[in-house]
């Protein structure tokens, strides 16, 4: 089946990762000011003082200017943080002491998208549950009324942020070894702060797409078919490494010194393999959707264990609190570093992956070579031709009952594990689409395991 949509149609995505939407049309400074009212009045504090940023896009300025007077309109204080990743707002949360936060962006949705994250006190985002009262509100109109027009301006994140990473771990190593390093930033919110920090540890950078105008360069999801240029230019610099952001710069993809595009999925595994030979083993969390790899590292170090969750930054942060763990994130390059902030962070997962190249004094290509290898499969399907949730229910239903004697786990849609692999089904959170991901040793396995489970649940 195929995968084509057209996103002009769209609808309003409300989800644990927020509001998302086609600017103009599903995405509005009427939709951004209506949220952000429902944030406020969730928050229910008066005065309530919110911290709040945007990304590049063109669109995101004005809807940022409506999400402010949304939450003027519910009595609470702004502090303007102006252009800045979703990590710095979590930094600038926490700086500030702050009652909450939001950030006006789509992440890594093409152009034409933008959306709506929201923060809590603590810089994360916010608990399901709390989303779903957050949704509540907004559907119903249900604001909690009064007045209050003081908006501030800190234009400090990037430098709060910048410092708050090279504190939390030794940046001497990484100066000493002088890296060359490719840095793609996409256009996006992590222009600036990306080069700070790379210039901040000794780093000679070659920095692409890095006027964060949000005209992106390339379809902006930082996958390997959108990150030809990145390995090319890191190849042809002989650099130590590339790496690429999001436009909200919450996730990293990297690519190695032979230009070879390593994976999303290995930025989580890199810098939990730094975190545990530094600090010995811990729990760590990280969502279902998510390679066994970093089963596999964890097998290597003692009480080291991986706590699985429902796919949402949100959910791996919830777990990571409760388990205290030393590192969380999720496979598509988003880590999450607890001294720096509980959210996806590019800077602390470049700072980390450094590190690592300076600790153990080989080529980013020897260190992966060394990690557990699978291949995975990743398919999307348009739930407009499916019809719509209720048919994935239907999907979900079939996988479970057919495969009663695997290993279930059906917190997020359903994932099936078998000896050789497993593989994932669930609607996504940011698009309206339902994706299934399969994961074994080799190619072959990965696909039999996909038809297996596709064919079962009607997906052709």
């Amino acid at each position: 089946m195929s995968d084509k949509s057209d996103p002009s149609n769209a609808p309003l995505m409300l989800s644990v990762s927020g509001a998302r939407g086609i600017v103009g049309k599903t995405m509005t400074p009427g939709v951004a000011m209506d949220f952000a009212a429902a944030f406020g009045s969730f928050i229910n504090k008066k005065g309530a003082r919110i911290c709040l940023g945007r990304d590049s896009r063109p669109s995101g300025e004005a809807l940022a200017a409506s999400a402010a007077a949304g939450l003027a309109s519910v009595g609470c204080s702004v502090i303007d943080l102006g252009l800045v990743p979703t990590p710095t707002v979590g930094v600038m949360i926490n700086t500030h002491q702050a009652d909450g936060g939001m950030m006006i962006t789509a992440s890594h949705n093409p152009g034409q998208w933008n959306g709506i994250k929201c923060l809590n006190s603590d810089g994360a985002a916010p608990a399901a549950n709390d989303v779903q009262q957050i949704i509540k509100r907004f559907k119903d109109k249900d604001f909690d009324l009064a007045s209050n027009d003081s908006i501030t301006q800190d234009g400090s994140g990037n430098e709060t942020h910048v410092a708050l990473v090279l504190a939390n771990i030794d940046p001497e190593p990484i100066r000493s070894c002088k890296f060359r390093v490719v840095l793609d930033s996409i256009n996006g919110a992590g222009c600036v702060s990306g080069r700070m920090l790379l210039e901040q540890l000794g780093c000679e950078i070659v920095q692409i797409n890095d006027k964060p105008d949000g005209n992106f360069a390339h379809t902006p999801e930082p996958t390997q078919e959108n990150l030809t240029d990145l390995a090319k230019i890191t190849a042809r610099q002989s650099a130590a490494c590339g790496f690429a952001t999001d436009p909200d710069a919450d996730r990293l993809a990297i690519v190695d010194e032979n230009g070879y595009y390593i994976g999303e999925e290995y930025t989580l595994v890199l810098a939990a393999k730094r975190i545990m030979d530094i600090q010995g083993g811990g729990p760590l969390a990280t969502n279902l959707s998510t390679s066994r790899m970093i089963d596999d590292l964890a097998s290597n170090y003692p009480d080291a264990n991986v706590i699985r969750t429902a796919v949402g930054e949100a959910n791996v942060a919830s777990a990571m609190r409760a388990s205290k763990a030393i590192l969380g994130g999720e496979g598509n390059g988003g880590v999450i570093y607890p001294p720096v902030c509980y959210i996806r962070d590019s800077l602390s997962s470049m700072a980390l992956v450094l590190s690592l190249l300076a600790a153990e004094q080989n080529t980013l290509s020897e260190i992966v070579a060394d990690l557990p290898h699978y291949q995975m499969i990743k398919q999307k399907f348009d739930l407009t031709n499916l019809g719509g949730l209720e048919a994935v229910s239907e999907m979900i239903k079939k996988v479970e009952t057919h495969f009663t004697n695997e290993k279930i786990n059906n917190i997020d849609g359903i994932r099936v594990d078998f000896t050789e692999g497993w593989v994932h089904l669930r609607p996504s959170n940011t698009e309206p689409i339902v994706r299934l991901i399969a994961e074994a040793k080799t190619q072959q396995a990965a696909e039999e395991l996909m038809h297996k489970i596709g064919s079962v649940a009607g997906l052709g």
